[in-house]
C-alpha cells in the first residue's frame, strides 16, 4: 500500500455560522495525482485553504513531511489588472522575499525562465499580467508553483480558463512531476480530465461522498455545467 503524503481526519470547517466541510477524511499517496471533485458550494476551495492554513479548521490535516517543498497554483489571482506589473514581475512576487522592483533573484532565476518557458509564455515575460488571456494568466500562475520543484504540488482549478492545447499542456507536466515524486492534489470540475489523469480521487459535497479509482465512481460521460 502506498504511503500517505497527506492524511485527512475528520476536518470540520465553520464560517460564518454555518457548517461548510464536517467529518472530511481520505489520504493522498506519496507521487500520486489526486483529484478533488464535487458540485459548486460544496467545499472543494475551502479544504484546500483550510490545508495551506488560510481558514481555522477542527480535525488533523496530517504532512508526511513538514520540510517538504509546497507548490500553489490558484484558479486565479486577485491582482489589480490595471497596475503595471508583467510576466517576470508577478513570478519575482511569487517566488522571492524581496520587492518586485529590486528585480529577479539570482537564486531561482533559471528554474522560473525554464517553468515559464515550458508553459509557452517564454516570448511575453515583458507582457503585462492585465494584458494576458484567461488562459495565459493560468498558465503563469501554474508555471510559478513549478518553482522551485516541489514535492507536494495543490492545484484549484488550474485549467478551467485554458482551452484544449494549454489544458493538455498541464496535464502532461503533472504526469512527468508525479512520475518523479511529487504528489499532486488538484481541484477540477471536469471529469473527463480527472479520469485521464487521477490515479485516486475524492468527491466532497460538504462530506466525502466516496473515495477511490474515478473509473470506479464517477458517472459516465462529461461532467455536469460547472459541477466538479
Amino acid at each position: 500500500m502506498s504511503v500517505p503524503a497527506l492524511r485527512f481526519r475528520e476536518v470540520d470547517v465553520r464560517l460564518g455560522g454555518e457548517d461548510v466541510l464536517s467529518r472530511v477524511s481520505f489520504d493522498v499517496a506519496k507521487g500520486e495525482i489526486h483529484c478533488i471533485v464535487g458540485p459548486n458550494g460544496g467545499g472543494k476551495t475551502t479544504l484546500i485553504r483550510a490545508l495551506l492554513g488560510q481558514v481555522p479548521h477542527e480535525g488533523a490535516i496530517e504532512w508526511a513531511d513538514s520540510g517538504t517543498v509546497v507548490g500553489y497554483a490558484p484558479q486565479s489571482l486577485d491582482l489589480d489588472r490595471t497596475m503595471p506589473l508583467t510576466v517576470l514581475d508577478v513570478m519575482a512576487i511569487m517566488n522571492q522575499r524581496r520587492p518586485a522592483f529590486a528585480g529577479r533573484s539570482s537564486r531561482n532565476r533559471a528554474a522560473q525562465d525554464e517553468a515559464i518557458a515550458r508553459l509557452g509564455l517564454a516570448g511575453k515575460t515583458r507582457r503585462l499580467f492585465g494584458f494576458l488571456s484567461g488562459g495565459e494568466r493560468q498558465r503563469l500562475l501554474f508555471a510559478q508553483a513549478l518553482v522551485p520543484n516541489p514535492g507536494i504540488l495543490i492545484m484549484d482549478e488550474p485549467t478551467s480558463n485554458m482551452d484544449d492545447d494549454g489544458a493538455r499542456l498541464v496535464e502532461g507536466i503533472v504526469r512527468e512531476l508525479a512520475a518523479a515524486g511529487t504528489t499532486v492534489l488538484w481541484v477540477s470540475h471536469d471529469w473527463d480530465q480527472v479520469r485521464r489523469v487521477a490515479a485516486t480521487a475524492t468527491f466532497i459535497n460538504r462530506k466525502v461522498a466516496w473515495s477511490g479509482p474515478p473509473e470506479n465512481a464517477l458517472p459516465a460521460g462529461p461532467s455536469p455545467k460547472r459541477a466538479a
